[in-house]
């Protein structure tokens, strides 16, 4: 199994008229209806486009993005899914539902972190 972020970019739904939103919303929620149903579904959200900031290793905390980041992402589902090929299949059904382009990322899994959770610890 993997684990797949996909998302979309703030101002990736933009184009949508307003009085279109209630209807991509449903849309959107049958999806996740859908991955509910399938057992994918890990979570999904909005990020609060307000409020970025950023914490330095010495604790210093600065208001904004990493200074080389072009865009923020808008909204996001994680999936848990046996195939890439089935984290796009779902991706797809997103761009479907939110009316805009998907990206897919895989986590990249961490074996030692694996076992800590299988342990407990």
């Amino acid at each position: 199994m993997t684990r797949d972020l996909i998302s979309f970019t703030d101002g990736a739904m933009d184009h949508i008229p307003g009085e279109d939103m209630p209807a991509v919303a449903r849309a959107a929620h049958a999806v996740v209806q859908e991955a509910l149903t399938a057992g994918v579904y890990l979570f999904a959200g909005g990020l609060d486009f307000q409020r970025p900031g950023v914490v330095a290793t010495d604790g210093t905390v600065s208001d904004g993005l990493y200074a080389q980041t072009g865009e923020l992402s808008g909204g996001f589902t994680v999936v848990d899914v046996p195939t890439r090929e089935a984290a796009l299949e779902w991706a797809a059904k997103i761009a479907v539902a939110c009316r805009c382009a998907q990206e897919v990322r895989e986590f990249g899994p961490d074996p030692e972190l694996g076992e800590m959770l299988r342990q407990g610890r």
